[in-house]
């Protein structure tokens, strides 16, 4: 058994104020230990000669070489788990998406104004990506664990899908909770890893797929970003989600960033809600509450799809759609970058098929014409 240690990162970034702050908001979590800072990548790739972190926080903008340059020398010379921390403006989206496409496991967004104080509110979020990162595959093969112990991702309570909606109704002895009688909507679930396996599995599908409604945790304002990048690479329709938007064959939804987005049915008809509340299983959009929602409002109308995560959102969330009679399917290991959301699924005995990323298209076909 590999002894127990704390994740080693290195911060990048030319502000020593985000500099300062990121080294207090990561040493605040005792798993986790900043081993050392630079100003920009040529400082950094020094330092990684010295010794090289778990995990790198890695800045867009700054002097002699901007972070996206960096990100990819990093990649093909020496891959190191890399959650990019920017500014994400208006002009800046398509460079951030750039930098998932180069290889970084997750963004966390730094505000151009305030933004120790944003930082040292979004202590949980910065901690989370950093300690998921450590354990993401990189350049396709999955780095030496850091073992950890489960605490390290549960170290506060956190609230699950009732905060948000009750459970679904307990099926009937013998027979399911809901009929089929609709046309089947899929459900699709995602986290670290997830923005580039959800566009392998998109862009397969052929335009009159059914129904799908996507959570991914991603920061606000940039969801809208990924959604419109995919829109223009799939044959389906894709779109960020927005309030009583309709779910209909060849059109995706993905939920905003910072909103819960729940499934629901007039009728035939499916649409979604967009709503506030509280973080559920610590992400806002949870995917325990969109898996909640599929079970109270489709039964077994619907597929659920768990992908690359890390955490445990929407483990339950699949287990109460299997018992509502959904179809249910998991990433399998060997594809995901962080084997965590599928796993816990898998050990809750709710999933029917567990395929590589390539099958996933192909299974959610099968399964929407069963």
């Amino acid at each position: 058994m590999p002894i127990d240690r704390k994740v080693r990162v290195l911060i990048v970034d030319d502000s020593a104020t985000v500099r300062q702050t990121l080294a207090t908001v990561l040493e605040s979590d005792p798993q986790i230990e900043v081993i050392g800072v630079a100003s920009d990548p040529f400082v950094a790739a020094r330092r990684i000669r010295d010794e090289v972190p778990d995990v790198i926080t890695l800045d867009v903008e700054m002097p002699r070489m901007d972070g996206i340059t960096f990100l990819r020398k990093l990649m093909a010379q020496h891959p190191v788990p890399v959650v990019m921390c920017s500014s994400l403006v208006e002009d800046g989206t398509e460079t951030l998406m750039q930098a998932l496409e180069a290889g970084a496991v997750d963004i966390v967004l730094k505000p151009k104004v305030g933004v120790a104080e944003h930082l040292m509110e979004s202590r949980i979020r910065i901690c989370d990506a950093v300690k998921a990162a450590a354990s993401a595959r990189v350049s396709g093969a999955r780095r030496p664990p850091v073992a950890l112990s489960r605490q390290l991702y549960e170290p506060e309570r956190k609230l699950t899908a009732d905060a948000m909606l009750p459970p679904p109704p307990k099926a009937a002895p013998g027979g399911k909770a809901m009929a089929r009688t609709t046309e089947t909507i899929i459900c699709m679930g995602a986290s670290t890893g997830g923005t580039e396996a959800l566009r392998a599995v998109l862009e397969t599908l052929p335009p009159d797929s059914p129904g799908i409604v996507i959570v991914q945790h991603m920061p606000e304002r940039f969801t809208a970003s990924f959604a419109q990048r995919l829109d223009g690479v799939c044959a389906v329709s894709v779109k960020e989600a927005e309030d009583g938007d309709t779910v209909l064959r060849g059109r995706v939804l993905i939920a905003p960033g910072n909103k819960h987005t729940l499934l629901e049915r007039s009728g035939a008809r499916y649409y979604v809600s967009v709503k506030d509340g509280p973080l559920v299983t610590r992400h806002r959009p949870s995917v325990d509450v969109l898996f909640r929602s599929a079970a109270r409002s489709a039964g077994s109308n619907a597929v659920g799809v768990i992908m690359t995560g890390m955490g445990d959102d929407g483990a339950r969330g699949l287990d109460e759609m299997k018992q509502s009679g959904a179809f249910t399917i998991a990433q399998d290991e060997a594809t995901s970058i962080v084997f965590g959301m599928p796993k816990e699924a898998i050990a809750l005995g709710c999933v029917d098929r567990i395929v590589p990323l390539q099958q996933i298209a192909a299974e959610i076909l099968k399964a929407s014409k069963r």
